[in-house]
């Protein structure tokens, strides 16, 4: 049976968690948030299965409804954006090497292997060492914290400077860090790590530039055991129509790293295991449709949906206006 844990917030406000299975979605009684959820369980040396059922069953909620109310926000936040970090991990994927590749080699022009392919091809080498070991470092990279973060049915705004706003349709992890610095993986999300890849495209050393942007996390976390394969699709809808599908891969089967890898190379710094933190971690994707030739607009509509999860992820795509900013000498 599987567990998803959802945060719901009511007309008036009022917060709550929704414990999910394959038949059933129940309010959790006298649990605000997730973060709390999983503070009990770290505190009383359980799982969040456990501690679910040790607050007993509430009203039953229809999801589907909820959803299609703007009810559902996203499964994680903290009441203190700064202690939210966005970061992810890219090239992690059997056939995400391919685009990012041409993008960068057609940039140089060069007929000799790019950094992207080299690094994609020592993480199918050495990117699923064995039990307890540690194996080859991805490329990793900085989205933002808590502000950037958004949820079910939100606007992804591309900033006013932005030259394009694109999906990235991927698996996201979901940390909390105990009060003695261990990182504790809660779940499995699906994101939209969504980038600026004209920009990128332009040089890949501007890679750092075109992933400070917002990102956004479906409904449902996935609890427990992450599943080897996940497989779904992701859209663009314009005007009311499909603008383009392709088929969406992910979980360990479909990557050259092991999760266990990319989070050992994450939490080495200390800087990242500081108690009470949250922590959204993007594993990275081979589906873009900037690699197809698609160039996104303001209005069109991002929607991605994988089993186990039962809820899509669907945003809006907006763009920011220009903001004046001044620096000012004291």
């Amino acid at each position: 049976m599987t567990l998803r844990l959802l945060q719901h917030r009511g007309d008036d406000g009022t917060r709550s968690v929704i414990a999910a299975t394959d038949d059933d979605a129940r309010i959790v009684p006298g649990v605000a948030s997730v973060r709390a959820l999983a503070e009990r369980a770290i505190a009383a040396g359980t799982d969040l299965a456990a501690a679910v059922a040790a607050c007993g069953k509430g009203d039953r909620v229809d999801l589907a409804a909820a959803l299609a109310a703007g009810r559902l926000i996203a499964p994680i936040d903290h009441d203190d954006p700064a202690h939210l970090a966005m970061t992810g991990t890219g090239l992690t994927h059997l056939g995400s090497a391919e685009g990012r590749d041409k993008m960068h080699r057609d940039a140089a022009a060069a007929a000799t292997q790019t950094d992207s392919m080299r690094m994609f091809l020592e993480g199918v080498e050495g990117g699923k060492p064995g039990a307890g070991q540690t194996g080859q470092q991805p490329e990793w990279f900085y989205k933002g914290d808590g502000s950037g973060l958004v949820g079910p049915g939100e606007p992804l705004t591309m900033p006013d400077f932005a030259q394009d706003g694109g999906e990235e349709p991927e698996l996201a992890g979901i940390y909390l860090i105990g009060p003695d610095g261990t990182p504790f993986r809660l779940g499995l999300c699906l994101a939209n790590e969504f980038s600026d890849h004209v920009t990128e495209r332009h040089n890949y050393l501007w890679l750092a530039h075109s992933k400070l942007r917002q990102a956004a996390l479906g409904p449902e976390l996935l609890v427990g055991t992450p599943p080897d394969h996940i497989a779904g699709a992701s859209r663009i809808h314009r005007d009311g129509a499909l603008l383009w599908e392709k088929p969406f891969l992910s979980g360990e089967a479909n990557m050259s790293h092991s999760l266990t890898n990319l989070e050992a190379h994450h939490f080495k710094y200390d800087l990242f295991r500081r108690p009470g933190d949250i922590h959204v971690h993007f594993f990275g994707t081979a589906t873009l449709s900037f690699s197809d030739g698609i160039k996104t607009q303001p209005g069109d509509v991002f929607e991605i949906e994988a089993a186990p999860f039962t809820l899509p992820l669907r945003n809006p795509l907006g763009r920011a206006t220009a903001a004046t900013v001044a620096v000012r000498s004291l």
